[in-house]
Formats: C-alpha cells, structure tokens, sequence
C-alpha cells in the first residue's frame, strides 16, 4: 500500500532508500489522480520486495511539487539511488507502467 509522503519523511524515505522508489504527486479534486490511484496501489502490493511506494498530495506538500518541477497531476517520479530515474504523467494503463518502472528494478 503507498504511503502518504510529506517533505520531513522525503531524505529517508526516498533519497536515502536501499531499493527504487515511485512517488505519485496527485490531488484530491483531480480526476485522472484518482483513475490512477488504484493502479499505483496495486503496484506498490505487486511489487512490494522491490519497490517502495509513496502518494504525496500537491496540496499539502507544493513545496516537494515545486521541487521536482511538478507541473501537471499524475505526476510519478521513481528515484533510484537518490536520483529521478523516470518521470511518468499522466494516467496510464497499469501494465504501461509496469513495464516503465521494471527497467529499473
């Protein structure tokens, strides 16, 4: 299951973690954020022993979106040894993204 992400957990949760991470930048009022969300789940439960998921909500952490340059929602980043190794917007089909995130596992 992904976890909520705030910018106080981001250096150890994301930056410093021993395996890939995708972090999905979404918001409440967006549609294709919440046609997405499901699918980020069921990734995160898939592919548990290889990959750490985290939600981190626009809203509440523009600080972290501004960082990373987020213009538009879905937005999902997956960092591998502490850098963006892929950036994913938009809502896509699950095994599109799937097939994006495995290069890298």
């Amino acid at each position: 299951m992904a976890k909520e992400l705030t910018a106080a957990q981001f250096n150890a949760a994301v930056l410093e973690a021993q395996k890939p991470v995708l972090v999905d930048f979404w918001a409440s009022w967006c549609g294709p954020c919440r046609a997405i969300g499901p699918i980020v789940e069921q990734i995160g439960e898939e592919l548990a022993d290889k990959l750490d998921v985290y939600k981190c909500n626009v809203d509440e952490e523009g600080t972290l979106a501004q960082q990373f340059g987020i213009m538009s929602i879905p937005t999902l980043l997956l960092f591998k040894d502490g850098e963006v190794v892929e950036r994913l917007i938009g809502a896509r089909p699950k095994a599109e993204l799937i097939g994006e995130i495995e290069n890298y596992l």
